[in-house]
């Protein structure tokens, strides 16, 4: 059922990006290097309190997105907007006033603690670190962190590989917030839990949200959680949002051809944002003679026009906003 908690005004976003371009270089043993363009003049808002899930196939660019916004990759154009400072713009030294506001929960609890401390330890790294209290108050916040998630105090003893994935999680979870940030990016945060522990995990997730008016950026594959707990969804294909809105609009009237085609996977059964979006061709693909003029999807739509041949269309700046020149009018809700 998807969240019916009123969406988070957007009048202050928390996290503001605009027309954010990121680059790779590739390599090559012989001949010239070429550019690989990972996300492709992205903007997005998020709201202060706001749950907003980033959606798409395998390779669409969710991670990298997140990642972007937290500064593990610096764009090559754009902005990244934050506390009146454009953090796209900052070194990496730039950064550090920032850090604390700015957290991020990984999608293998196990391999993101370090095997060698307890937990607890683990907790208290970050609290002083950030000089989150008196060095003689950490024990009593680690407790208090622990029993926030679920947990007992027993657990700041215990060393990763003596807790379960749902319990790690949780633990992952507590030091997130332990330095009382402002933005958190959830990677896959779900994906590697069993469905019964990842329910336990997606109702702290959202409760977390609702306690401390944290904003959650959440990056899934799985369309059934996002539509669980999120506020508002980001369809994204080949380093661009394709469509954007609130999570029961996206769910009831899709209107980018690919989020339909996402959502009609989902409901027969196909886990068709598992995929790698590069082997998802159809039998209406057409060669494109000019793709760094054409919509990214053209090959694939079966809704095409000429025109999405030669000009590549924007997303807006509404309340439900999709790339596309000849969206799906209706759809029944899926």
């Amino acid at each position: 059922m998807a969240n019916e908690a009123p969406s988070p005004s957007r009048d202050a976003p928390a996290l503001r990006l605009r027309n954010v371009v990121l680059d790779f270089r590739i390599r090559s043993g012989v001949g010239a290097d070429r550019m690989l363009r990972a996300l492709d003049d992205v903007s997005v808002d998020i709201g202060a309190g706001e749950i907003v899930g980033l959606v798409g196939e395998s390779g669409s660019g969710k991670t990298t997105l997140g990642k972007t916004m937290l500064g593990v990759h610096r764009p090559s154009a754009g902005e990244i907007l934050y506390r009146g400072a454009d953090l796209a713009s900052l070194s990496p030294r730039g950064w550090k006033p920032f850090r604390r506001d700015l957290q991020m929960v990984f999608q293998d609890p196990l391999s993101s603690f370090n095997p060698r401390f307890t937990l607890g330890s683990s907790l208290a790294l970050p609290l002083v670190l950030h000089e989150v209290c008196p060095k003689a108050e950490i024990p009593a916040r680690v407790a208090s962190l622990l029993t926030r998630v679920g947990l007992t105090q027993d657990h700041a003893r215990r060393y990763p590989h003596e807790l379960s994935g749902g319990q790690l999680q949780r633990v992952a979870i507590a030091r997130a917030i332990s330095v009382e940030p402002r933005v958190v990016v959830a990677d896959e945060a779900v994906s590697k839990l069993d469905i019964s522990v990842r329910a336990q995990v997606l109702n702290l997730l959202k409760r977390m949200n609702r306690e401390t008016g944290v904003s959650l950026v959440f990056i899934t594959h799985d369309l059934g959680v996002a539509r669980f707990l999120c506020d508002r969804v980001a369809v994204m294909y080949f380093g661009r949002i394709v469509e954007i809105g609130a999570t029961g609009a996206i769910f009831a009237q899709p209107r980018h051809p690919y989020t339909l085609s996402l959502l009609r996977a989902r409901a027969h059964g196909r886990d068709a944002a598992r995929a790698p979006a590069t082997s998802d061709a159809d039998e209406t693909a057409v060669a494109i003679a000019d793709a760094s003029r054409a919509c990214h999807y053209a090959a694939r739509c079966p809704r095409r026009t000429p025109r999405c041949l030669v000009e590549r269309p924007r997303l807006g700046d509404g309340a439900h906003d999709f790339a596309c020149f000849n969206p799906v009018e209706t759809a029944a809700p899926v």
